[in-house]
Protein backbone atom coordinates (compact mmCIF):
# COMPACT_ATOMS: atom_id res chain seq x y z
CA UNK A 1 0.00 0.00 0.00
CA UNK A 2 2.86 2.37 1.15
CA UNK A 3 4.32 2.10 -2.63
CA UNK A 4 0.99 3.19 -4.47
CA UNK A 5 -0.36 6.82 -4.28
CA UNK A 6 -3.44 7.12 -6.38
CA UNK A 7 -3.53 10.57 -6.73
CA UNK A 8 -7.23 10.76 -8.55
CA UNK A 9 -5.62 8.65 -11.36
CA UNK A 10 -7.44 7.15 -13.76
CA UNK A 11 -8.28 3.26 -14.12
CA UNK A 12 -10.74 1.27 -15.75
CA UNK A 13 -12.98 -1.56 -14.28
CA UNK A 14 -12.28 -4.57 -17.17
CA UNK A 15 -14.57 -4.91 -20.39
CA UNK A 16 -14.54 -3.42 -23.76
CA UNK A 17 -16.80 -3.89 -27.12
CA UNK A 18 -14.12 -5.19 -28.99
CA UNK A 19 -13.04 -8.25 -30.69
CA UNK A 20 -9.41 -7.94 -30.85
CA UNK A 21 -7.22 -7.98 -27.64
CA UNK A 22 -4.36 -6.58 -28.88
CA UNK A 23 -6.57 -2.96 -30.35
CA UNK A 24 -8.18 -3.38 -26.69
CA UNK A 25 -4.95 -2.91 -25.32
CA UNK A 26 -3.62 -0.46 -26.87
CA UNK A 27 -7.02 1.64 -26.36
CA UNK A 28 -6.24 0.99 -22.28
CA UNK A 29 -2.48 2.17 -22.83
CA UNK A 30 -3.94 5.58 -24.62
CA UNK A 31 -6.17 6.50 -22.07
CA UNK A 32 -5.05 4.80 -18.34
CA UNK A 33 -1.10 4.58 -19.23
CA UNK A 34 -0.30 4.89 -15.04
CA UNK A 35 -2.95 1.71 -14.09
CA UNK A 36 -3.76 -0.38 -17.23
CA UNK A 37 -5.15 -3.64 -17.14
CA UNK A 38 -6.15 -6.53 -19.25
CA UNK A 39 -9.33 -6.80 -20.65
CA UNK A 40 -12.10 -8.79 -20.88
CA UNK A 41 -13.82 -8.79 -24.01
CA UNK A 42 -17.11 -10.71 -23.70
CA UNK A 43 -17.73 -10.83 -27.73
CA UNK A 44 -16.73 -14.05 -26.30
CA UNK A 45 -18.57 -16.29 -24.79
CA UNK A 46 -15.62 -17.39 -22.50
CA UNK A 47 -14.64 -14.02 -21.26
CA UNK A 48 -18.17 -14.13 -19.80
CA UNK A 49 -17.86 -12.88 -15.85
CA UNK A 50 -18.85 -16.24 -14.43
CA UNK A 51 -17.66 -18.44 -17.55
CA UNK A 52 -13.86 -17.09 -17.41
CA UNK A 53 -13.20 -18.24 -13.64
CA UNK A 54 -14.99 -21.73 -13.83
CA UNK A 55 -12.22 -23.89 -14.72
CA UNK A 56 -10.89 -25.51 -11.99
CA UNK A 57 -14.07 -26.29 -10.28
CA UNK A 58 -14.81 -29.33 -9.60
CA UNK A 59 -17.91 -31.22 -11.12
CA UNK A 60 -18.36 -28.63 -13.55
CA UNK A 61 -20.14 -29.60 -16.94
CA UNK A 62 -21.01 -27.57 -19.96
CA UNK A 63 -23.39 -28.37 -21.80
CA UNK A 64 -25.16 -26.09 -24.93
CA UNK A 65 -23.44 -23.40 -23.52
CA UNK A 66 -25.14 -24.13 -20.29
CA UNK A 67 -22.81 -24.78 -17.32
CA UNK A 68 -23.60 -26.28 -14.09
CA UNK A 69 -22.00 -28.01 -11.17
CA UNK A 70 -22.75 -31.67 -11.37
CA UNK A 71 -22.71 -33.35 -7.56
CA UNK A 72 -24.60 -36.81 -8.61
CA UNK A 73 -21.72 -37.73 -10.82
CA UNK A 74 -20.08 -40.96 -10.20
CA UNK A 75 -16.40 -39.34 -10.25
CA UNK A 76 -17.96 -35.98 -8.31
CA UNK A 77 -16.13 -36.85 -5.13
CA UNK A 78 -13.23 -37.55 -6.58
CA UNK A 79 -12.67 -34.35 -8.15
CA UNK A 80 -13.74 -33.05 -5.08
CA UNK A 81 -11.04 -34.06 -3.17
CA UNK A 82 -8.71 -33.59 -5.91
CA UNK A 83 -10.11 -30.05 -5.63
CA UNK A 84 -8.29 -29.79 -1.95
CA UNK A 85 -5.15 -31.86 -2.45
CA UNK A 86 -3.82 -29.15 -5.32
CA UNK A 87 -5.30 -26.43 -2.87
CA UNK A 88 -3.45 -27.75 -0.23
CA UNK A 89 0.02 -28.21 -2.45
CA UNK A 90 -0.02 -24.65 -3.55
CA UNK A 91 -0.69 -23.60 0.03
CA UNK A 92 1.83 -25.60 1.49
CA UNK A 93 4.31 -24.94 -1.43
CA UNK A 94 4.52 -28.18 -2.33
CA UNK A 95 3.37 -27.10 -5.73
CA UNK A 96 3.32 -24.01 -7.67
CA UNK A 97 0.87 -22.15 -8.26
CA UNK A 98 1.64 -20.67 -11.73
CA UNK A 99 1.56 -24.03 -13.20
CA UNK A 100 -1.33 -25.31 -10.83
CA UNK A 101 -4.75 -25.74 -11.76
CA UNK A 102 -5.99 -21.90 -10.68
CA UNK A 103 -3.82 -20.69 -13.52
CA UNK A 104 -5.82 -18.60 -15.60
CA UNK A 105 -5.35 -20.09 -19.45
CA UNK A 106 -5.07 -18.33 -22.99
CA UNK A 107 -8.32 -20.10 -23.87
CA UNK A 108 -10.62 -18.26 -21.78
CA UNK A 109 -8.23 -15.12 -20.79
CA UNK A 110 -6.13 -14.40 -23.64
CA UNK A 111 -6.71 -10.48 -22.70
CA UNK A 112 -4.18 -10.96 -19.15
CA UNK A 113 -1.36 -12.56 -21.67
CA UNK A 114 -1.43 -9.77 -24.20
CA UNK A 115 -1.23 -7.63 -21.56
CA UNK A 116 1.28 -9.67 -20.21
CA UNK A 117 3.36 -8.75 -23.45
CA UNK A 118 2.57 -5.17 -23.90
CA UNK A 119 3.52 -4.50 -20.42
CA UNK A 120 6.94 -5.52 -21.29
CA UNK A 121 7.80 -3.29 -23.30
CA UNK A 122 6.84 -0.11 -22.80
CA UNK A 123 9.07 3.36 -22.55
CA UNK A 124 7.31 4.54 -19.28
CA UNK A 125 6.80 2.47 -16.67
CA UNK A 126 3.07 2.32 -14.92
CA UNK A 127 2.39 3.77 -11.53
CA UNK A 128 0.51 0.23 -11.12
CA UNK A 129 -0.69 -2.53 -13.30
CA UNK A 130 -4.59 -3.76 -12.53
CA UNK A 131 -6.39 -7.30 -12.81
CA UNK A 132 -9.72 -8.43 -11.74
CA UNK A 133 -11.86 -11.13 -10.93
CA UNK A 134 -15.54 -12.25 -10.54
CA UNK A 135 -15.69 -11.44 -6.59
CA UNK A 136 -16.81 -14.51 -4.63
CA UNK A 137 -20.80 -13.96 -3.41
CA UNK A 138 -21.21 -12.88 -7.22
CA UNK A 139 -19.96 -16.09 -8.29
CA UNK A 140 -21.44 -18.50 -6.02
CA UNK A 141 -24.87 -17.01 -6.32
CA UNK A 142 -24.72 -17.29 -9.86
CA UNK A 143 -23.13 -20.58 -10.84
CA UNK A 144 -25.95 -23.33 -10.03
CA UNK A 145 -26.01 -27.22 -9.28
CA UNK A 146 -27.59 -29.79 -11.47
CA UNK A 147 -30.77 -29.34 -9.77
CA UNK A 148 -30.81 -25.35 -10.50
CA UNK A 149 -29.90 -24.22 -7.06
CA UNK A 150 -26.85 -21.53 -6.43
CA UNK A 151 -23.74 -23.07 -4.68
CA UNK A 152 -23.52 -20.57 -2.28
CA UNK A 153 -26.30 -22.61 -0.26
CA UNK A 154 -23.84 -25.72 -0.29
CA UNK A 155 -21.46 -24.95 2.53
CA UNK A 156 -18.84 -27.11 0.74
CA UNK A 157 -19.51 -25.98 -3.01
CA UNK A 158 -19.20 -22.29 -1.62
CA UNK A 159 -15.93 -23.11 0.25
CA UNK A 160 -14.38 -24.55 -2.93
CA UNK A 161 -15.74 -21.32 -5.48
CA UNK A 162 -14.42 -19.14 -2.81
CA UNK A 163 -10.88 -20.66 -2.48
CA UNK A 164 -11.07 -20.98 -6.47
CA UNK A 165 -11.64 -17.23 -6.85
CA UNK A 166 -9.01 -16.41 -4.35
CA UNK A 167 -6.29 -18.59 -5.91
CA UNK A 168 -6.72 -16.85 -9.18
CA UNK A 169 -6.67 -13.68 -7.53
CA UNK A 170 -3.33 -14.53 -5.73
CA UNK A 171 -2.16 -16.15 -9.23
CA UNK A 172 -2.67 -12.55 -11.05
CA UNK A 173 -0.77 -10.64 -8.23
CA UNK A 174 2.21 -13.64 -8.62
CA UNK A 175 2.04 -13.09 -12.20
CA UNK A 176 1.85 -9.36 -12.40
CA UNK A 177 4.20 -8.76 -9.76
CA UNK A 178 7.10 -9.62 -11.81
CA UNK A 179 7.22 -6.11 -13.10
CA UNK A 180 7.91 -4.91 -9.89
CA UNK A 181 5.13 -2.59 -9.96
CA UNK A 182 2.31 -1.97 -6.84
CA UNK A 183 -0.70 -4.52 -8.27
CA UNK A 184 -4.54 -3.93 -8.04
CA UNK A 185 -6.72 -6.38 -8.02
CA UNK A 186 -10.65 -5.91 -8.63
CA UNK A 187 -13.25 -8.13 -7.14
CA UNK A 188 -16.54 -7.54 -9.28
CA UNK A 189 -19.32 -8.02 -6.79
CA UNK A 190 -22.36 -6.94 -8.80
CA UNK A 191 -24.72 -9.34 -7.03
CA UNK A 192 -24.00 -7.65 -3.63
CA UNK A 193 -26.31 -4.88 -4.74
CA UNK A 194 -29.03 -7.93 -3.64
CA UNK A 195 -27.81 -8.37 -0.44
CA UNK A 196 -30.78 -8.18 2.09
CA UNK A 197 -33.22 -8.40 -0.73
CA UNK A 198 -35.84 -11.60 -1.10
CA UNK A 199 -33.49 -12.90 -3.49
CA UNK A 200 -30.88 -13.31 -0.76
CA UNK A 201 -32.71 -13.32 2.26
CA UNK A 202 -30.93 -16.28 3.78
CA UNK A 203 -27.34 -15.37 3.58
CA UNK A 204 -26.13 -13.84 6.58
CA UNK A 205 -23.76 -11.25 6.93
CA UNK A 206 -21.10 -13.33 8.78
CA UNK A 207 -20.99 -15.28 5.81
CA UNK A 208 -20.57 -12.41 3.24
CA UNK A 209 -17.67 -11.04 5.29
CA UNK A 210 -16.00 -14.42 5.69
CA UNK A 211 -16.00 -14.85 1.88
CA UNK A 212 -14.54 -11.52 1.28
CA UNK A 213 -11.94 -11.98 3.87
CA UNK A 214 -10.67 -14.97 2.29
CA UNK A 215 -10.16 -13.75 -1.02
CA UNK A 216 -8.74 -10.01 -0.09
CA UNK A 217 -5.95 -11.93 2.22
CA UNK A 218 -5.00 -14.46 -0.50
CA UNK A 219 -4.54 -10.73 -2.84
CA UNK A 220 -2.51 -9.01 0.56
CA UNK A 221 -0.54 -12.47 0.79
CA UNK A 222 1.20 -11.85 -2.71
CA UNK A 223 1.59 -7.64 -2.07
CA UNK A 224 -1.15 -6.58 -4.07
CA UNK A 225 -4.17 -4.54 -3.38
CA UNK A 226 -7.49 -5.46 -3.13
CA UNK A 227 -10.45 -3.48 -4.86
CA UNK A 228 -14.15 -5.01 -4.29
CA UNK A 229 -16.65 -3.02 -7.40
CA UNK A 230 -19.99 -2.76 -7.03
CA UNK A 231 -21.78 -1.16 -9.59
CA UNK A 232 -25.19 -0.57 -7.86
CA UNK A 233 -26.21 0.63 -4.75
CA UNK A 234 -25.74 -2.00 -1.60
CA UNK A 235 -24.56 -2.52 2.15
CA UNK A 236 -21.80 -0.46 1.95
CA UNK A 237 -20.65 -1.07 5.42
CA UNK A 238 -19.92 -4.92 4.45
CA UNK A 239 -17.60 -3.16 1.73
CA UNK A 240 -16.43 -0.28 4.20
CA UNK A 241 -15.53 -2.22 7.34
CA UNK A 242 -13.91 -5.13 5.26
CA UNK A 243 -10.25 -4.93 4.76
CA UNK A 244 -10.30 -4.03 1.01
CA UNK A 245 -8.29 -1.26 0.22
CA UNK A 246 -9.99 0.09 -2.25
CA UNK A 247 -13.74 0.57 -2.87
CA UNK A 248 -15.16 1.01 -6.54
CA UNK A 249 -18.30 2.48 -6.53
CA UNK A 250 -21.20 3.88 -9.20
CA UNK A 251 -20.70 7.41 -7.68
CA UNK A 252 -22.74 8.94 -10.71
CA UNK A 253 -26.22 7.21 -10.01
CA UNK A 254 -25.70 5.61 -6.41
CA UNK A 255 -23.87 8.56 -4.25
CA UNK A 256 -26.37 9.40 -2.34
CA UNK A 257 -27.20 6.12 -1.48
CA UNK A 258 -23.15 5.69 -0.65
CA UNK A 259 -22.75 8.71 2.00
CA UNK A 260 -25.84 6.92 3.96
CA UNK A 261 -22.75 5.59 5.79
CA UNK A 262 -20.66 8.62 6.63
CA UNK A 263 -18.92 7.11 9.90
CA UNK A 264 -17.72 4.23 7.72
CA UNK A 265 -16.26 5.85 5.08
CA UNK A 266 -14.69 8.57 7.30
CA UNK A 267 -13.03 5.45 9.12
CA UNK A 268 -12.34 4.17 5.89
CA UNK A 269 -10.04 7.11 4.65
CA UNK A 270 -8.66 8.07 7.81
CA UNK A 271 -7.21 4.44 7.38
CA UNK A 272 -5.32 5.75 4.32
CA UNK A 273 -8.05 3.78 2.00
CA UNK A 274 -9.02 4.62 -1.41
CA UNK A 275 -11.99 5.35 -3.20
CA UNK A 276 -12.64 4.63 -7.03
CA UNK A 277 -15.06 6.97 -7.91
CA UNK A 278 -17.11 5.76 -11.13
CA UNK A 279 -18.36 9.09 -11.98
CA UNK A 280 -18.20 8.61 -15.56
CA UNK A 281 -22.06 6.93 -16.44
CA UNK A 282 -21.82 3.55 -18.20
CA UNK A 283 -25.59 2.13 -17.27
CA UNK A 284 -27.35 4.99 -20.04
CA UNK A 285 -26.80 5.84 -23.19
CA UNK A 286 -28.73 9.14 -22.88
CA UNK A 287 -25.97 10.36 -19.64
CA UNK A 288 -23.14 9.17 -21.96
CA UNK A 289 -23.63 11.45 -24.71
CA UNK A 290 -25.07 14.33 -22.53
CA UNK A 291 -22.65 15.14 -20.17
CA UNK A 292 -18.76 16.63 -20.63
CA UNK A 293 -15.83 17.03 -18.50
CA UNK A 294 -17.17 19.66 -17.08
CA UNK A 295 -20.00 18.73 -16.05
CA UNK A 296 -18.66 15.72 -14.68
CA UNK A 297 -15.48 17.44 -12.72
CA UNK A 298 -18.56 20.01 -11.39
CA UNK A 299 -20.54 16.40 -9.99
CA UNK A 300 -17.29 15.28 -8.77
CA UNK A 301 -16.53 18.23 -6.95
CA UNK A 302 -20.12 18.78 -5.00
CA UNK A 303 -20.03 14.70 -3.73
CA UNK A 304 -16.59 15.25 -2.74
CA UNK A 305 -17.68 18.06 -1.40
CA UNK A 306 -20.14 16.16 1.01
CA UNK A 307 -17.19 13.64 2.08
CA UNK A 308 -14.76 16.85 2.91
CA UNK A 309 -17.61 18.01 5.17
CA UNK A 310 -17.54 15.00 7.21
CA UNK A 311 -14.11 16.48 8.53
CA UNK A 312 -11.21 15.18 5.92
CA UNK A 313 -9.20 17.74 4.01
CA UNK A 314 -9.81 17.88 0.59
CA UNK A 315 -6.29 16.88 -0.53
CA UNK A 316 -6.37 13.98 1.22
CA UNK A 317 -9.34 13.27 -0.44
CA UNK A 318 -8.12 14.08 -3.81
CA UNK A 319 -4.67 11.72 -3.46
CA UNK A 320 -6.72 8.82 -1.76
CA UNK A 321 -9.27 8.63 -4.94
CA UNK A 322 -9.04 7.21 -8.23
CA UNK A 323 -11.19 8.19 -11.46
CA UNK A 324 -13.37 5.40 -13.29
CA UNK A 325 -16.06 5.00 -15.39
CA UNK A 326 -19.32 3.54 -13.03
CA UNK A 327 -19.00 0.27 -14.46
CA UNK A 328 -17.64 -2.03 -17.63
CA UNK A 329 -18.27 -1.21 -21.01
CA UNK A 330 -18.45 -4.39 -23.21
CA UNK A 331 -21.67 -4.10 -23.51
CA UNK A 332 -21.89 -0.83 -24.60
CA UNK A 333 -21.40 0.41 -28.35
CA UNK A 334 -17.74 1.09 -29.65
CA UNK A 335 -18.48 4.94 -29.89
CA UNK A 336 -20.09 5.24 -26.67
CA UNK A 337 -17.48 3.29 -24.71
CA UNK A 338 -14.49 5.19 -26.53
CA UNK A 339 -16.53 8.71 -24.89
CA UNK A 340 -16.38 6.81 -21.87
CA UNK A 341 -12.91 6.05 -21.73
CA UNK A 342 -11.95 9.90 -22.92
CA UNK A 343 -14.04 11.25 -20.02
CA UNK A 344 -12.54 9.12 -17.71
CA UNK A 345 -9.00 10.63 -18.47
CA UNK A 346 -10.10 14.56 -18.54
CA UNK A 347 -12.02 14.33 -15.42
CA UNK A 348 -8.29 12.33 -13.74
CA UNK A 349 -6.41 15.37 -15.35
CA UNK A 350 -8.73 18.06 -14.23
CA UNK A 351 -8.82 16.94 -10.74
CA UNK A 352 -4.93 16.12 -10.78
CA UNK A 353 -4.86 19.72 -11.65
CA UNK A 354 -6.34 20.79 -8.66
CA UNK A 355 -3.49 18.92 -6.01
Amino acid sequence: MKNFQANSLPVLIGSLPMNDHVEAIKLVLKHTPEIPLWVQLPVYKEEGMIAQFLPGMPGLVIEKEKAFINTSDKNFDDNFLKFYEAYMAVAEGTTDLLNSRFALTIDTAMGFFEFMQHIKTLANPPVAVKGQITGPITFATSVKDQNEKAIFYNEHLRDVAVKLIAMKAKWQVKRLSKFRHPVIIFFDEPALAGFGSSAFISISRDEVAKCFEEVIEAVHSEGGLAGIHVCANADWSLVLESSVDIISFDAYSFFDKFMLYPDQIKKFIEAGRILAWGIVPTSRSKDIEKETTDSLVARWKSEAGKIEALGIDMSKILAQSLITPSCGTGSLSFDHATKVLELTRDVSDRLRALR
